[in-house]
């Protein structure tokens, strides 16, 4: 089976701008992220072959994972992207892999010469939109734990629970954030909580300059969507709805 890999990308979103184009490389980082995601997915989806490859990845270094090359390697723009970016791309992509494997969205049917997805070039608008009222972020792993604790939730989070692991993985440094993270969305994904991919590279490619910034909105998301989730609580109770 060939696959294809990413062509015509844009060039390396992780290069400072010019300060005369105030926002550009925002979107076309957040761009690159949520196109590489989509890629990861639906490849995974499709090819075992691939998946077995990014998911041997897990948890190790750049230099452990000679699998992983012949995917993630085409994505990254040059040899002078940090270390820190790409190792953002190689977790990412074996987090996505080690999760059970969907069904294909439309079950749609590999044609004869594209067995798997190529590659996206310049990614269109969908791709690079971010959720209604993100200003421009997407949903942080923050907000992911405080839907695992939410209401109407099967088999949810104890808010102990989430609390004590989010606060673990604000506390890390790169390397032990990268060992820890694993097991933390393995276990959202179990709640089948959705975990927002594309936000959570670029938090963990941005993780050694801006931990504290990142924590922050980690919690202040978590905090702030349980006490809604609260709010809304004690106001069903004392204004149930009326029965007919």
């Amino acid at each position: 089976m060939t696959t294809t890999t990413p062509a015509d990308l844009p060039p390396d979103s992780h290069e400072p701008l010019p300060a005369s184009v105030p926002g550009q490389r925002t979107a076309e980082r957040a761009s690159r992220e949520r196109n590489f995601v989509l890629w990861v997915q639906q490849l995974c989806a499709q090819d075992p072959g691939a998946r077995a490859a990014l998911r041997s990845g897990l948890r190790k270094d750049l230099d452990a994972v000679p699998r992983m090359h012949r995917f993630i390697a085409p994505y990254l723009p040059d040899d002078r992207t940090p270390r820190e970016v790409q190792q953002a791309y190689y977790a990412i992509a074996s987090m996505i892999a080690a999760q059970p494997r969907p069904a294909p969205p439309g079950n749609p049917t590999p044609t004869d010469d594209q067995d798997v997805p190529a590659g996206p070039s310049d990614p269109g608008p969908s791709a690079a939109t971010a959720p209604a009222g993100s200003s421009g972020w997407g949903t942080s792993l923050g907000a992911a734990f405080a839907a695992a604790v939410g209401p109407g939730r099967e088999g949810r989070m104890r808010e102990t629970s989430a609390e004590s692991r989010l606060n673990l993985l604000t506390r890390q440094s790169l390397p032990g954030l990268h060992r820890h993270l694993p097991a933390a969305v393995a276990h959202l994904r179990s709640l089948d909580v959705p975990v927002d991919f594309a936000q959570l590279l670029s938090d963990l490619a941005h993780w050694p300059r801006h931990s504290g910034r990142i924590a922050r909105r980690w919690l202040q998301d978590y905090y702030r969507i349980r006490a809604r989730d609260d709010r809304a609580d004690a106001e069903a109770l004392t204004d149930p709805t009326p029965t007919t």
